[in-house]
């Protein structure tokens, strides 16, 4: 399938808004609605996917019961700890994805 002109910053605008309202408690019901589907190993497969769209790989690390580190580096560089783009510590997988897939997306200008 062929992209369109626009199509990848319109993906990343979709992807920071998700990002974005998730950030929020969940008290209204449509943003429940959005973490019942970006609070789990699906949600964070969606994020990761949409990055990897935005140029960009994922290391997700668990620390014994401590929490989860994310890490977002420019695809098809090395990694390093100091080549990292995007990193974030969460008690969860998937808010310690989306952290540090907003932090990679909010430094960079879009690809």
């Amino acid at each position: 399938m062929m992209a369109h002109p626009g199509d990848e910053d319109r993906r990343r605008r979709l992807l920071l808004a998700a990002i974005a309202f998730a950030q929020l408690a969940p008290r209204a019901r449509e943003l429940r609605l959005l973490h019942r589907w970006l609070d789990t190993w699906r949600g964070i497969g969606a994020v990761v996917v949409g990055m990897h769209r935005q140029g960009f790989d994922v290391s997700l690390v668990q620390y014994d019961d401590r929490g989860w580190r994310a890490t977002f580096y420019a695809s098809g560089v090395e990694h390093s700890p100091t080549s990292a783009v995007g990193t974030a510590f969460e008690p969860e997988p998937w808010a310690a994805v989306r952290a540090a897939a907003w932090d990679a997306l909010t430094r960079q200008e879009p690809t």
